[in-house]
């Protein structure tokens, strides 16, 4: 069987999910590579409401699409970078950034990533992935 050809929705985060989500399945993708900005995939959503990774697969079976990744590396980039400063704030959620204290940004940032790989384990646990060899 042959690898699933995917997009990243990071360069499209301008468009909301379920617009992107309808051109990626008419151009024939087999899935969407999720972004953690724009109204992509939002990881607090994630871990708080209940319904939500189901609606997000939902939308994504109305267009035959999977997700085989979620990729919030912006945040992840806040984790080791040296120095954090005002570059920093404007790739990052608010909740990350906060008052922009380095040490505190770092430890929020790596924080969000511990629970970015939650909200993702509920993808694969919600209904397992396809069974593709790789």
């Amino acid at each position: 069987m042959s690898r699933p050809v995917t997009l990243f929705t990071g360069q499209w985060a301008d468009l909301p999910i379920s617009e992107l989500a309808a051109k990626a399945g008419r151009w024939g993708f087999d899935g969407l590579e999720l972004a953690c900005w724009g109204d992509h995939f939002n990881v607090r959503e994630a871990l708080t409401d209940p319904t939500y990774v189901k609606r997000r697969r939902a939308l994504l079976d109305e267009h035959e699409l999977g997700v085989w990744a979620i990729s919030n590396h912006l945040t992840g980039q806040a984790v080791c970078d040296v120095p954090i400063d005002h570059r920093h704030r404007d790739v990052l959620p608010g909740h990350v950034w906060g008052d922009g204290d380095p040490e505190g940004v770092r430890a929020r940032a790596a924080a969000e990533m511990a629970d970015t790989a939650r909200a993702a384990d509920q993808h694969v646990h919600d209904r397992p992935l396809n069974p593709l060899s790789y």
